[in-house]
């Protein structure tokens, strides 16, 4: 009997059902599990990259460095930096190590950059990695070479380090491979000698590195003409190298929590029973460990946004007016001698020409426009009556309050103090212009020509301002007043030493009565002119090679390299029209450690120097420089100390994340003048870390993340290669759970 089509019918539907059934249950229970298995696979989880790892401005308890990531809103925790400074002074020397622990808090592999400042005579000369209880030591190369070893073991997942000079004073210290919430100390060591000026030794510790302005291109144009047959084209002549990089740090905002830490502390061992031992702008703890050595610690953490500065002196019955030092390298006698002139009973006051510049850019906002203000106030207030004077005054503008100098009446004196009182910060560092007004000598005038330039400093065109100088300084004699709590040292003493004058540090209003007093001392004394020193032994190498004018209260500083330190080191001048000779007898000099990287530092400043003025060309220069680094293992802008380990550490498919580490505004700056109000209040609200500033400040800043000046001038965002392979896994789950009751429930059908 057979069916009936109603009966038929019912069984072609169940077996359809059936077959989809089949099929909905493959693909949910089979297909799409394995496709979300292999998905998962094939794009794994890096080393415990969990989306946990993220975090939001909000969930953050304390300041730190937050990275954005390609998801919006989301960041990742930067490495973390905390500095030692322990330094030992012996007598004329002192020896600093430098221990920055870079910590990785992430779950990334990261590369850190860190811009630092050291002092501008620092002879940098050794670099030490510690990663766990390995120790790697670095060593001395071309830059171009240490630059391409580091790159190599960076891209072989290697550890490794490497220290770079940017300027005298600004070097980076790049650390490669840092693993995932991983630990690593770089020691970093250099040696300088001591200052000695009006009686006082001193000791400048520079902790932070300040924005610096980028000024518009004013060199000048030279060009070459090539002829054929009458006529021809013109080629530009090429520029000097001057090595002025600008110089970019991570900026913070000052709402930040977050703050750059550094524990330092002083051997003292002055070599003399010490009077009066202290520091000018931290907090510190003074032990007493004999009549000539202290120990100094400072109290508690400091922040890094201000220069470290301590003085001491002896007691008055133990002042010293000279010293004269010496070390044993090789085969060859290494010394350092301090000489101070006499002074005169009466000065001699006589009429002068003095102009003053003070820099009233975005720069000096906050507390160093009060500064300066302060100095050049009390510096008009000693013009004598037969002194002829002007001031000018810049930022991105310049002006001559008077056409030309002018006498020192009390009428005049009075109209530019009150210019100078109302005077406020703002603008860019335009500090060429002012400079050539101020050399500007057109008039050609017998006399002392004195120019007192009042600045902070802080341009990225040091080398087109000293190159100013050896061109144009004529019979000026230039005194450059650093402002402010974190001044470009490097740029005022050298201008400075070109300008044949002197630097003064002001870092505080209270200073400046004290400090100006001081440098009218020099200003309205005669300086030692036609200074010269002479060797009873021949074959002696000498620094610096141009001897300097000496001021009131200023010792001439030498180094000297011999066969062997003996017989006598003679030094002469005119103190106004009085000759004056003194005599020192070599083998008497005591022994000190240090004084032969002293030398080779000031070696280098020398060919620097010379370089400047024309004596030699930059082939030459670049020899000298090359060749004192390598025999005396020092960084310079040519060469670079790198540290590499021999194992690899990061897994191949690791990628590695640049992290730049912020630095401190200088204490006193204000944020708002440095960057103009609303590109401050940009800054502080910028949650995806893009470079910002003041077009017309040209400052170079990041709001809290971007990468320094080396190795590349941007900061890529995080990579985001983590997959949602656990989503992905539970969905293959619920399918086949899903497969599975539609399986059951057909079946079901199918038998009813």
């Amino acid at each position: 009997m057979s069916a009936s089509p109603s009966l038929s019918r019912s069984r072609n539907r169940q077996a359809v059902l059936t077959r989809i059934g089949l099929l909905l249950w493959f693909s949910n229970a089979i297909l799409l599990p394995v496709l979300a298995v292999i998905f998962a696979l094939l794009h794994p989880l890096e080393s415990h990259a969990q989306p946990a790892a993220f975090v939001t401005p909000n969930d953050m308890g304390a300041g730190s460095l937050l990275l954005q990531t390609k998801e919006e809103g989301k960041y990742i925790e930067a490495p973390r930096l905390a500095t030692d400074v322990d330094i030992d002074v012996n007598g004329p020397t002192a020896r600093a190590v430098l221990t920055q622990a870079f910590e990785n808090s992430t779950d990334k592999w990261v590369e850190a950059l860190y811009v630092f400042p050291l002092p501008e005579d620092s002879a940098v000369y050794s670099l030490k990695m510690i990663v766990g209880n390995r120790v790697i030591v670095a060593d001395i190369k071309e830059k171009q070479a240490a630059r391409a070893i580091y790159e190599k073991a960076r891209r072989e997942g290697k550890k490794a380090t490497l220290v770079e000079q940017q300027r005298p004073n600004v070097f980076t210290n790049a650390v490669a491979n840092i693993g995932p919430h991983e630990k690593i100390v770089v020691q970093i060591e250099y040696q300088q000698a001591v200052h000695l000026a009006d009686g006082r030794f001193s000791l400048r510790v520079p902790l932070v590195v300040a924005p610096r302005y980028t000024p518009q291109n004013a060199e000048a144009i030279t060009q070459q003409a090539d002829l054929k047959a009458g006529w021809g084209q013109t080629k530009q002549s090429p520029s000097r190298k001057t090595g002025d990089k600008p110089v970019s740090a991570p900026l913070l905002a000052p709402d930040s929590n977050r703050i750059n830490t550094v524990t330092l502390k002083v051997n003292l061992n002055a070599g003399f029973p010490l009077d009066d031992v202290k520091s000018l702008y931290h907090t510190v703890k003074i032990d007493k460990v004999s009549d000539g050595a202290r120990r100094i610690v400072l109290d508690g953490e400091a922040t890094a946004d201000r220069d470290f500065v301590l003085e001491w002196n002896a007691v008055a019955s133990n002042v010293p007016s000279v010293g004269l030092f010496r070390e044993h390298v090789g085969k060859d006698d290494y010394v350092l001698a301090y000489v101070t002139p006499p002074a005169l009973s009466t000065p001699q006051k006589t009429g002068r020409e003095v102009v003053f510049v003070i820099d009233n850019s975005g720069s000096m906002g906050g507390t160093s426009i009060e500064q300066a203000r302060a100095s050049l106030d009390y510096a008009l207030s000693r013009l004598e009556p037969n002194d002829r004077f002007n001031v000018i005054r810049f930022d991105d503008t310049m002006t001559k309050f008077f056409p030309d100098s002018l006498t020192a009446t009390s009428d005049n004196i009075a109209s530019a103090r009150r210019f100078v009182t109302g005077l406020e910060a703002a603008g860019g560092t335009e500090m060429l212009p002012p400079l050539h007004a101020a050399l500007n000598d057109s008039h050609q005038a017998n006399g002392l020509r004195q120019v007192v330039f009042l600045t902070d400093g802080e341009v990225n065109n040091e080398q087109q301002l000293l190159d100013a100088i050896a061109q144009s300084r004529g019979r000026s004699r230039i005194f450059m007043v650093g402002i402010g709590s974190a001044p470009n040292t490097y740029l005022m003493s050298r201008a400075a030493e070109l300008g044949r004058g002197s630097f003064t540090h002001i870092g505080s209003v209270a200073e400046v009565n004290e400090r100006m007093r001081t440098l009218f001392d020099k200003l309205e004394n005669p300086a030692v002119t036609d200074v010269a020193a002479a060797f009873s032994e021949k074959n002696v190498n000498i620094s610096p090679n141009l001897l300097p004018d000496i001021y009131h209260g200023e010792p001439l500083v030498l180094a000297e390299r011999m066969g062997k330190a003996a017989g006598t080191l003679t030094v002469s001048g005119m103190v106004g029209d009085r000759p004056w000779t003194i005599s020192l007898p070599l083998d008497q000099a005591s022994d000190a450690k240090g004084i032969s990287k002293i030398w080779a530092r000031r070696q280098i400043d020398d060919a620097e120097v010379n370089l400047t003025l024309g004596k030699i060309t930059q082939t030459e220069a670049d020899k000298r420089i090359l060749q004192l680094a390598l025999e005396h293992h020092l960084v310079t802008r040519l060469t670079s100390l790198v540290a590499v380990d021999t194992k690899r550490l990061r897994p191949a498919n690791a990628p590695l994340t640049a992290a730049a580490i912020p630095l401190q505004l200088p204490a006193g700056w204000d944020y708002d003048k440095l960057l103009g109000v609303d590109a401050a209040r940009e800054a502080k609200a910028d949650t995806k870390h893009h470079q910002t500033g003041n077009k017309s400040q040209g400052v170079e800043t990041a709001a809290d993340a971007q990468e320094i000046s080396a190795p590349s001038s941007t900061s890529p965002p995080l990579p985001q290669t983590a997959t949602p392979a656990t989503l992905l896994i539970l969905q293959g789950l619920l399918a086949l759970l899903f497969g599975t009751s539609l399986l059951v429930f057909v079946s079901r059908r199918s038998k009813a």
